[in-house]
């Protein structure tokens, strides 16, 4: 009988875990059949790094001049040099490990200027395991283009900023893509990046890469992200986050939740013209008695009660 009793006990349990790794911001649970569902490859390699998704020019205006996205967030608006003298102007939200990146429509070039465009980038822990999740990923039968994205701090001398590559060739995508990340000793050598020093031999990871200017803040980092783009999107980032040791669940509608370390993935299939970013949920430093709700542009920031947040975007117009 005890025997029994602790049986039910631990099936309760692991009812419960299995309720909360689906568990879904926005109230709901993010279901998904087990016929397509494969297991992860191994410990975890891949983390999510940052996304960053292309809105509405109203919200996008209203992000950049919010007063309470500053008292919530390390919160920045920054223009980037990377490789061949390209530039870009986000809004960023920077956590602890994870931060996301925001865009109005046409601040970056061709269609990834374009409404509901988006992308993600998932970087590595530790030297050396960008070059295991390649290994993975070449066995899934994907050829991977390979990278080096450099920054200028504005003085005119690029410094190698971190090694990757795509899954997919560079048109073969309708409006999201997901790209890997590995620091680069090199940036983290140089005084300009104002990194953190290594807390262990071959430290590369997303703690040591970003300052610790949140804990000044309510946001600590991201622990879901939610978008929504083609089925072939969808089918082009699968073998990324499996390669990296993401479980990834397949969803009816072509859609896809990788689950495993710390933040929760969902992509949701859609046609190109209903793409974009529709829900981020971030942790915060402390809990908050009383909810707030700030409404920016078209989106909606809801912080509270408890150590959490919400933040939802409105889709096409």
């Amino acid at each position: 009988m005890l025997l029994r009793r602790k049986l039910r006990t631990f099936m309760a349990l692991v009812v419960v875990l299995a309720a909360a790794l689906l568990w879904a911001p926005g109230g709901g649970a993010w279901a998904a059949p087990a016929g397509e569902d494969r297991p992860a490859a191994g410990r975890q390699l891949l983390f999510f790094n940052h996304a960053y998704g292309v809105l509405d020019r109203e919200t996008a205006d209203a992000i950049e001049h919010s007063a309470y996205l500053r008292d919530f967030a390390n919160f920045q608006v920054r223009t980037t040099t990377g490789s061949d003298g390209q530039t870009w102007t986000g809004r960023y939200l920077m956590g602890r490990e994870t931060y996301v990146e925001l865009f109005g429509v046409g601040d970056l070039p061709g269609k990834d200027g374009e409404f509901g465009a988006g992308g993600m980038g998932l970087s590595v822990e530790r030297a050396g395991d960008l070059a295991t999740v390649r290994e993975r990923l070449v066995d899934l039968g994907v050829t991977p283009a390979d990278f080096q994205q450099t920054r200028d701090f504005g003085d005119g001398v690029p410094v190698p900023w971190f090694d990757g590559f795509f899954a997919i060739a560079a048109d073969a995508y309708d409006s999201f893509g997901a790209w890997t990340m590995e620091y680069r000793p090199e940036y983290f050598a140089d005084p300009r990046s104002k990194t953190e020093p290594a807390a262990h031999p071959g430290d590369v990871g997303r703690e040591r890469y970003l300052n610790d200017d949140y804990r000044d803040h309510q946001m600590r980092d991201v622990t879901s992200i939610r978008l929504a783009t083609t089925a072939r999107d969808v089918a082009s980032t699968v073998p990324v986050l499996r390669a990296g040791g993401f479980e990834v669940r397949t969803l009816p509608d072509g859609g896809a939740v990788a689950l495993r370390g710390g933040t929760t993935i969902r992509l949701d299939a859609t046609p190109r013209a209903d793409a974009g970013l529709r829900e981020i949920t971030f942790a915060l430093n402390k809990s908050v008695k009383q909810r707030h709700v700030e409404q920016i542009g078209r989106s909606t920031l809801t912080v509270g009660p408890g150590a959490r947040a919400v933040w939802t975007f409105a889709g096409a117009q």
